[in-house]
């Protein structure tokens, strides 16, 4: 045995025999890359090389999320092809020097790859590329303990941000709806999910540096908190928590990709141009936008969002007397508790509860809830306005905040039977979590602001 492969031997140590080794870090990366472009787990697979079982659990282990850097190693490290020339030429048995001589590398550099990669399972040193790329995988990691396993603090901060109670205004906990165990599943929609704080781990990023202006071990990256949720191993984090994302999925997926009519009720001078142009900008509080969120059995829950401090109002709409029991008639009522009549009354009650200068106007979408709406301005002074047809971009604060209330009222499920106080304490959950937009304060804090202001008397200038 040469004293250099004896040297190499005592600085590394025995590596376990990898079997047949897993395909290499170019591989995988092509495979990241083909998902990152929205291609399938089976079609991605089949691209690089691999099975789609072994594609597939690539995927689902790592959560759906690259658990390696997608950039290229530096041009200072040998690539798999490289090697698989390095092996081919050893075969020939050329020289150490005339290979380094044809791949344009030290001979050094052949020399140790030619000891240190080499397949020994048969007592002797034989290149083979595949088991050579391994080794050096093998031998480049450098494994990182996560930040949220050895601070304790701060995983206890991010958890309780993530999992917390929805509570009622007097602290109580409202306990939601009774759920199934959960089971790691990608199917998160049309299921009763639990109610949690669910702060998004990038609104809990942005929040430690409030809350902690001057720890800066209390500093995390929001990445580092769904690498901690998505990426098994990790060991910080409880996978069952990605429940409490707004989302709800077990797995990082791409993007995916609506239908409206025009309706009567729309008359020229209540679409949205006839707007007035301090609503468009936010500088101004008191314009509203406004939509349904739909469930089975023609349940709903109404939705009102303030564009400039983004609070929300969740309207409840009860079923009418009558309702599974009176066949429907004609023209006649809606008794799910959303027609004309029942959410003319239900917004006013909910709306008229604000200081008249915060209810100016109200952008609505077209459906025909609110085709009373000319009583409604009546009744409250809020100006109605429709967005155009196919045009959700237009409610963006609104369609945005519908999204986030699908985490506590899925499709798919009963909205019937939550009471006005449990839809209180959502809406309640909802305004005291922070925003990227409002500089990660809560919209609470910037709807009392407004309040306040409002409530400040004149002070009377003299000539």
């Amino acid at each position: 045995m040469r004293r250099q492969w004896r040297a190499d031997r005592a600085l590394r140590p025995a590596m376990r025999s990898p079997g047949r080794p897993a395909p290499s870090r170019v591989v995988q990366r092509q495979f990241w890359r083909l998902i990152a472009t929205g291609v399938n787990t089976a079609e991605a697979s089949l691209a690089v090389g691999v099975s789609v079982p072994v594609g597939t659990r690539w995927f689902r282990h790592a959560g759906g999320m690259p658990p390696i850097s997608l950039a290229e190693p530096a041009d200072r490290y040998l690539t798999f092809e490289e090697r698989e020339e390095i092996a081919i030429m050893r075969a020939k048995d050329k020289g150490v020097r005339e290979i380094a001589r044809d791949l344009g590398r030290d001979p050094g550099t052949i020399s140790r790859e030619l000891r240190r990669n080499a397949a020994t399972r048969a007592g002797t040193l034989e290149y083979r590329a595949t088991v050579a790329q391994w080794k050096a995988q093998q031998a480049a990691k450098r494994p990182k303990v996560a930040k949220l396993v050895t601070n304790d603090r701060l995983r206890e901060y991010v958890q309780e941000r993530l999992d917390g109670s929805v509570t009622r205004a007097d602290g109580t906990v409202v306990a939601g709806p009774v759920t199934a165990d959960w089971k790691g599943r990608n199917k998160p929609h049309r299921q009763d999910r639990r109610w949690a704080t669910a702060w998004s781990p990038e609104q809990i990023s942005h929040r430690l540096r409030i809350d902690f202006p001057d720890d800066e071990s209390m500093r995390i990256s929001h990445e580092a908190i769904y690498q901690s949720l998505f990426i098994e191993g990790r060991g910080a984090l409880k996978r069952e928590l990605v429940a409490c994302l707004r989302t709800g999925r077990a797995l990082r997926q791409p993007r995916a990709r609506s239908q409206n009519k025009p309706a009567g009720h729309v008359t020229a001078d209540v679409v949205l141009s006839e707007r007035p142009a301090d609503a468009a900008d936010r500088a101004v509080p008191g314009h509203w936008e406004g939509d349904l969120i739909i469930g089975t059995g023609r349940s709903a829950i109404g939705t009102v969002v303030e564009r400039r401090s983004r609070s929300t109002l969740l309207v409840h709409l009860p079923r009418l007397e009558g309702w599974g029991t009176t066949p429907p008639t004609k023209n006649g009522p809606s008794l799910g508790g959303y027609g004309a009549e029942a959410m003319n009354a239900a917004l006013a009650a909910s709306i008229t509860r604000l200081p008249g200068q915060l209810r100016k106007t109200l952008t609505w979408d077209r459906g025909k809830e609110l085709s009373g709406h000319a009583q409604f301005t009546l009744d409250t002074g809020t100006k109605v306005f429709f967005a155009d047809p196919h045009s959700p971009w237009q409610r963006p604060t609104n369609e945005n905040t519908n999204g986030l209330l699908r985490q506590y009222f899925p499709k798919g499920t009963d909205l019937s039977r939550w009471s006005a106080e449990e839809l209180e304490a959502v809406s309640l959950a909802l305004n005291n979590r922070p925003r990227k937009v409002l500089g990660w304060r809560t919209p609470a804090e910037v709807f009392g602001e407004q309040l306040n202001s409002l409530r400040q008397p004149s002070v009377a200038t003299t000539g």
